[in-house]
């Protein structure tokens, strides 16, 4: 991957005779404080952690090329990142890091794009495969993408990913890896209905590194997915989201195991009142260790809480039923646009019917030209399962 900005830079160079170059600075910087209150930690965590992204994107044409970095600092470090060693305090994934996040070649004509080198994947609603886009450290992959089509008639998306470069940055191991190598392939086929967009996907998923739980997280997964909306009268609207999917073990995995996915989802809008309601279930096997749907690609704090206690789906499975009660207000004379949500979370395992708690997560955020200011809480109360736990950020983001 050294390479890769030579090669770019060489490219653009032999296409600058037929067009103009023109280019586009990337920079985005996000400042944030975490605290973490865990029952079975000795100490709080407090993590103060600054990111900064910087890079250039240049088009020639039908020629794009991108190059960016990342580096992650931590201010007060008093925290678990996984890999500093400081396993008193509970853990917070935001290492210190300085490392190349992305570099890509795209082409795109015709309705045909091609996209290789390190890039960022944001699959559907990337429970599957995601950038993780919540962590200081973003999650990218070695890749090769083609999609075709148009994502309001009919349209492909296949991705060929030989490695996945991880949230853990430049010093990670073991079972944190820096990056985690293996034949990776997602592929989507889907078309514009009446009732929505429906799709098919194949994803499988080659965690080809013994330090990564054994081989254990390498799986298939086939499912369908159709996402929709209709307005309900002039001034009511609702959206709705349905898919399943099966799992099964693939390539190295140890474990002969299938399980089923289900997501239900429904939102309804009046205004500046939104109102969701869904289950998400990650099914079980028979009850041994990662024979359950598992999705270590995904972008995971989007899912089960943000308190992070079911980011490894445990061995019985995992139902989450959840509502969301939001606000949005759009631009007014003090800002460019703001929101107040809260969310309750009931968790049971698939398996046995077993109780594993209860979260609640309360957001709000403003926005003022390029810096957006955001508040969280997360309460999770345990009920047989992991430890109460609350959590609260605060975040400054700024884009160009």
């Amino acid at each position: 991957m050294r390479l890769w900005p030579l090669v770019i830079a060489g490219l653009l160079s032999s296409a600058a005779s037929a067009e103009d170059i023109r280019l586009t600075p990337l920079i985005d910087a996000r400042l944030r404080w975490e605290n973490v209150e865990q029952a079975d930690e000795p100490r709080d965590a407090d993590a103060v952690t600054i990111r900064v992204r910087s890079g250039v994107k240049a088009d020639a044409g039908a020629l794009q090329a991108l190059v960016e970095n990342e580096a992650t600092i931590a201010i007060v470090q008093r925290y678990n990142s996984g890999t500093n060693g400081r396993t008193l305090y509970p853990l917070v994934v935001d290492p210190q890091n300085i490392e190349l996040n992305r570099a890509q070649l795209r082409y795109e004509a015709h309705g045909v794009a091609l996209t290789g080198g390190r890039q960022r994947l944001e699959l559907a609603d990337q429970r599957f495969v995601g950038s993780a886009p919540f962590r200081q450290n973003e999650q990218t992959f070695d890749a090769a993408r083609l999609q075709m089509g148009n994502a309001k008639a009919l349209f492909a998306d296949v991705t060929y990913a030989w490695s996945v470069r991880t949230v853990n940055g430049i010093d990670g191991r073991g079972a944190r890896q820096q990056a985690v190598s293996g034949g990776n392939v997602f592929a989507i086929v889907g078309a514009k209905t009446p009732f929505g967009t429906a799709s098919a996907f194949s994803y499988f998923v080659d965690q080809d590194e013994a330090a990564v739980q054994g081989f254990r997280l390498s799986s298939r997964t086939h499912g369908v997915r159709l996402a929709g909306a209709m307005p309900i009268r002039s001034a009511y609207k609702i959206a709705y989201v349905a898919s399943w999917a099966r799992q099964s073990n693939w390539h190295r995995n140890p474990n002969r195991y299938a399980a089923d996915y289900w997501l239900l989802e429904a939102t309804g809008s009046a205004g500046q009142l939104a109102i969701t309601v869904g289950e998400e279930v990650l099914g079980a096997d028979d009850g041994r260790a990662f024979t359950s749907v598992q999705t270590p690609l995904a972008s995971l704090f989007k899912f089960q809480g943000w308190a992070d206690k079911f980011t490894t789906t445990p061995p019985n499975g995992l139902r989450d039923l959840y509502g969301t009660a939001g606000l949005n207000w759009k631009e007014t004379s003090v800002f460019d646009g703001a929101g107040l949500s809260a969310t309750y979370h009931r968790f049971r395992s698939d398996r046995l019917s077993q109780r594993y708690g209860t979260e609640i997560d309360i957001l709000a955020t403003m926005k003022r030209g390029h810096t957006m200011l955001s508040a969280r809480f997360a309460h999770y109360k345990a009920d047989g399962f992991a430890t109460n736990t609350d959590k609260v950020w605060l975040q400054a983001d700024w884009s160009l």
